[in-house]
């Protein structure tokens, strides 16, 4: 696809950028590579300060970065600040520990002959991060705020339909005093991104995206021998236990899958509700989701944004009638949504039977599938019939029972009484078709590092 921003509310080409030539894409490399020889041996406060610069531009500059998001793929005004400030705080994060999370770590050893041993975590060199639409900034920080604070240096393929996004985001390090070649942002084709990471001056490739485009680079990266984390899609469960507070579980429901103009790998996709409960949910949910307003975006009345594209907005649709076919009943909620840009009519799908392969689909729009639970063994089943295992969610007023139910569901993350959230300080990541690796934390700096051993041994000792 062509890179160009345009604009989801009113379909209008706001401006197009041609894709890299492979010149400009050899020539990154070279510059990444040189930027890596000095920018690994740069002191973690140095690094530090150019973080922390990053956040502090992001905070004074807040607006302006903001309504690019909301610009180029639709998020809410509100939102897109939001997004701003937790990129900012994903920066100071690695300002203030990246140091301390890869000090040196010695290491217990059964006797004395086996010497003074300790891991050393050091930088592995230049990394490629494939990024996409529905976070143009957050994605990127919590990518190359640790990765740079550990001394690598990045290049970054976005989302065709975010350049503008990408190009501030270069900008932005620039500005906060990085080196020269230390991140670049590249309008790589498909064929390209295999080209570098072929490149063996290249160490890694961190991905967050569809299945598909993560089944392709991993088997690039794994037959070029490349260290790869993916982050991949999501169908989070959303369980409502009997003893659930349901005006505010309600509430939660509601926000948790339409956030984002509900296009979030960890929104609330499946909610699952045990019988005793499931009328009085139900009822109260279509209310809910009755009440949000479509709109333009930048308008603070406006609760429901449209969706990235025209093309994405057509493929919710088309996902909804095949799921129709194979047997599910489809309820179109609230006031009709404009005809104009990429909107689609919240819809509620519930008679998912056990044969209906939507079950296992993720809907990446304002569309909610609803499961009535025989009981909360039912509820933890339904939860894990499905091929992701992202993030989920536990509602219940016995928080000690929700933490041992949540220890049944096999997903990345589950939290209780609240939609899976995204912090500066919590780790993110997922198993089985959502991907693998994780990102944020001490987890998400170590993941292109080499944990080298390094052991004083006595020149006597036996071996």
């Amino acid at each position: 696809m062509p890179y160009a921003s345009i604009n989801p509310y009113t379909s209008e080409l706001v401006r197009s950028f041609a894709d890299a030539t492979d010149a400009e894409v050899a020539i990154a490399i070279d510059q990444a590579h040189a930027a890596f020889q000095t920018w690994k041996h740069t002191s973690f406060a140095v690094r530090a300060t150019v973080m922390r610069a990053a956040a502090g531009l992001l905070r004074s500059q807040c607006d302006d970065y903001a309504r690019l998001l909301t610009l180029e793929m639709g998020k809410l005004l509100a939102e897109a600040r939001a997004e701003v400030a937790l990129a900012a705080d994903i920066f100071d994060y690695y300002a203030q520990h990246a140091e301390a999370l890869l000090a040196p770590q010695p290491l217990p050893v059964a006797s004395a002959d086996e010497g003074q041993a300790m891991l050393v975590h050091e930088p592995l060199g230049v990394l490629l991060a494939i990024e996409p639409w529905n976070f143009p900034y957050y994605q990127i920080a919590r990518i190359i705020a640790p990765q740079l604070s550990a001394g690598n240096t990045m290049l970054l393929k976005h989302a065709s339909n975010v350049p503008q996004s990408a190009a501030a985001f270069e900008r932005l390090m620039r500005d906060a005093g990085l080196p020269a070649g230390a991140f670049q942002n590249l309008y790589a084709t498909r064929a390209q991104i295999e080209a570098i990471l072929n490149d063996p001056r290249v160490h890694g490739v961190a991905l967050t995206g569809s299945e598909a485009a993560g089944a392709v680079v991993a088997a690039q990266a794994g037959k070029a021998l490349k260290k790869s984390t993916m982050e991949l899609g999501g169908a989070d469960a959303f369980v409502v236990l009997a003893d659930a507070d349901l005006d505010k579980t309600v509430k939660w429901a509601v926000f948790g899958r339409h956030w984002n103009g509900g296009q979030v790998c960890v929104s609330s996709k499946r909610m699952i509700i045990v019988d005793a409960v499931y009328d009085a949910f139900a009822e109260r949910y279509a209310s809910g989701v009755a009440a949000l307003r479509a709109g333009d975006p930048f308008d603070a009345a406006t609760t429901l944004a449209p969706l990235s594209s025209r093309a994405a907005a057509d493929e919710i649709r088309d996902k909804i009638r095949q799921a129709v076919v194979f047997g599910a009943t489809a309820t179109e909620v609230g006031p009709p949504v404009p005809a104009g840009g990429a909107f689609v009519q919240p819809t509620i799908l519930s008679n998912l039977g056990a044969d209906n392969p939507a079950r296992h689909w993720e809907f990446f729009g304002p569309v909610s599938m609803l499961f009535r639970a025989a009981d909360e063994a039912d509820a933890v089943r339904i939860a894990n019939d499905t091929p992701f295992g992202l993030g989920g969610s536990v509602f219940t007023a016995d928080t000690a029972r929700g933490v041992e139910v949540a220890k049944q569901i096999a997903t990345g993350m589950v939290f209780i009484n609240h939609p899976t959230m995204v912090k500066a300080d919590l780790p993110f990541g997922g198993i089985g078709r959502s991907g693998y690796g994780r990102e944020l934390i001490g987890l998400g700096i170590k993941e292109f590092v080499n944990h080298k051993l390094i052991d004083v041994v006595d020149i006597d000792a036996p071996f």
